[in-house]
């Protein structure tokens, strides 16, 4: 059977077994006029008045973004919410990019994510975590620390949130309340949302947002500084807006969630002896640390003992940010990464990422097909393949000719999950 992977920014054709399993999201064709879409959206949002009634033209507005990370059409977005905006004059905008603990965008990647007139237009600064001087306490959380968040955000007179919504393998879904929490946060308060206890509970995962501490977290959060507009879409496997969501944070979230859930959780009958995945190809498949998340999706339905296959180009390396790449060197086996994580003495920047990966790792084990050195993927207690297909007939030997397998072509995309849990 022939299928294809998103890889980078392409698809990677792959021969597997005949009585293979693709799992798919259902098809959604993109919009026919998605700036119209998203201008009705404005115009009559979800549970409030029209943005361009909202925002007075002498407001300072401030717009955070997602980064390049994530595949958020905001050379769409922006403009067309600046254009909806066009009494507020040029220079009273910001657009916050909500790196979280990620490393900055240079200006090149800027006009990709943007385009040009937006870069040269208005103001674009990229959100730095761990800088004291350009963050603002905000309050207490529940969750045991204090509540830091961009400095320019927090004294705009306006604030929009923009975003997509995706299943997230611990916070439920993406997009929404994520987009502030973590996505402009101090280190402290995404070190308290990221740590062991919050990312090892059971409520942490795939599609659920009920008694979720992660969703619950973020939500605690935006109400000390809530956004006063969000603007969410849903994307097909081309990247294309599926449907629009604006208005009242909350609200306007929860009816995104519920429509992605509805195409994008995927039921299967049991569990699959060889999962393959895509990490949904570029930007997301960028680099290792990311990639954990396609072998999230594949974790939901393989066999304990089982194998994963993920698929990601990893162009950008580990990446360079953070910790995740030393943490994995600090023990010899991924139950024993665990056991250091779960210590209530260890905190360290990236230690959520490692966890989820050792989990896996415990579970399955995972080969890469990626640019990545074959050395850098060892490091990561992870197996190298150049060949998919070769791989799976290796597999046959250890699994026999009757090796179920499951393909998933948009990896994370499309979350699958077992009847029985």
């Amino acid at each position: 059977m022939k299928t294809t992977l998103l890889y980078g920014k392409g698809v990677l054709p792959l021969e597997v077994p005949d009585h293979s399993v693709i799992i798919e999201p259902h098809h959604l064709d993109g919009l026919q006029d998605d700036k119209q879409a998203v201008v009705d959206a404005l115009r009559s949002p979800i549970g409030l008045r029209p943005l361009r009634e909202m925002v007075k033209s002498t407001d300072k507005v401030a717009i955070v973004i997602s980064d390049i990370t994530r595949p958020t059409p905001n050379h769409k977005l922006v403009p067309w919410i600046i254009e909806e905006l066009s009494h507020v004059p040029k220079e009273n905008f910001v657009v916050i990019n909500g790196t979280g603990t990620h490393r900055d965008q240079t200006q090149e990647e800027f006009v990709h994510m943007l385009g040009e007139w937006v870069v040269d237009n208005i103001r674009v600064i990229n959100h730095h975590c761990h800088n004291k001087d350009e963050l603002v306490n905000v309050g207490h959380s529940q969750f045991g620390c204090d509540v830091y968040l961009n400095k320019e955000y927090v004294e705009a007179d306006f604030r929009i949130v923009t975003g997509f919504i995706e299943p997230h393998f611990f916070a439920g879904f993406s997009g929404g309340p994520k987009g502030i929490m973590p996505g402009i946060a101090g280190i402290e308060t995404i070190l308290t949302f990221h740590n062991a206890r919050m990312i090892g509970d059971p409520l942490s995962t795939w599609g659920n947002m009920v008694n979720n501490p992660l969703q619950d977290m973020t939500r605690e959060i935006n109400r000390m500084c809530k956004p006063h507009f969000m603007l969410n879409v849903t994307l097909n496997k081309s990247k294309e807006i599926t449907k629009v969501f604006a208005g009242e944070l909350f609200e306007a979230h929860d009816q995104g969630c519920a429509f992605t859930k509805e195409h994008a959780m995927i039921q299967v009958e049991e569990r699959f002896d060889v999962v393959i995945t895509s990490n949904s190809g570029y930007p997301l498949d960028q680099n290792l640390y990311q990639a954990v998340k396609g072998m999230s999706a594949a974790h939901k339905i393989v066999k304990e003992g089982g194998t994963i296959i993920c698929a990601s180009e990893c162009s950008d390396g580990i990446p360079n940010h953070g910790n995740y790449a030393e943490i994995l060197q600090m023990r010899r086996t991924p139950q024993e990464i665990l056991e250091m994580i779960n210590n209530h003495t260890f905190q360290k920047f990236d230690q959520w990422q490692v966890q989820k990966q050792a989990v896996i790792q415990v579970w399955a084990d995972v080969y890469m097909y990626s640019s990545l050195p074959d050395e850098d993927v060892k490091k990561a207690m992870l197996h190298s393949t150049n060949d998919i297909e070769a791989t799976l007939e290796v597999l046959k030997m250890k699994y026999g000719n009757d090796m179920t397998v499951a393909v998933l072509p948009l990896g994370p995309l499309t979350i699958p999950y077992v009847r029985e849990d």
